[in-house]
């Protein structure tokens, strides 16, 4: 019985508030509508180009020890450095010295330059 209260009750309710059938079908439609317009703005817009003032992609470096052979003997400077970086054709460079704690992560674009204690360059290597 309380079943048939509630039912009749809901009726009275939906039709007093102007809620009727027509009105469940629009409300239904909106969603494929709203889904449909989606669909054909991403589909209209093109592919997406880089704007004009985008920055240059960085250069690409790799490390050739032979290019900084000619430092090994040489006093360790900023010079020095410089030209062994360029010659090897590395994006960075490092000077090592003896007993020096570094990070063992290979780095193909670095140059590392092995010094002894008197500054002097022992070794170059790539990594």
């Amino acid at each position: 019985m309380a079943g048939g209260y509630i039912k009749t009750h809901l009726v009275k309710i939906v039709y007093i508030r102007g809620f009727r059938e027509p009105h469940l079908k629009t409300l239904s439609l909106l969603p494929s509508a709203a889904g449909a317009i989606l669909l054909t703005a991403c589909a209209a817009s093109g592919p997406a180009t880089a704007p004009a003032s985008a920055t240059p992609p960085e250069p690409v470096f790799q490390c050739h020890a032979d290019g900084a052979r000619f430092a090994v003997g040489q006093q360790l400077s900023p010079q020095l450095e410089a030209a062994a970086r360029v010659r090897a054709g590395a994006g960075l460079v490092r000077a090592l010295k003896p007993g020096q704690v570094v990070t063992m992560e290979l780095n193909g674009a670095r140059l590392n330059l092995d010094v002894d204690a008197r500054g002097r360059v022992t070794d170059v290597r790539c990594g």
